[in-house]
């Protein structure tokens, strides 16, 4: 994954290689498209991405 200035996550490399947007990782995740990730809805109604066996993405690694 790779993170902004401010530490968010602004895309990520898939295990094929493909380097997506978070918002592309979001619609492929909605669609049944990336393993590894479901979409998680807040009090607000905004949508992120949470890994599927971890609170955060906080453990993985930084890929440039």
């Amino acid at each position: 994954m790779h993170r902004n200035h401010f530490g968010e996550i602004i895309s990520f490399v898939t295990s094929e290689g493909r380097v997506i947007s978070y918002k592309k990782a979001i619609i492929e995740a909605e669609n049944g498209l990336l393993n590894g990730v479901h979409t998680h809805f807040d009090s607000e109604g905004h949508v992120s991405l949470l890994p599927d066996h971890a609170q955060t993405f906080d453990h993985y690694p930084n890929l440039f």
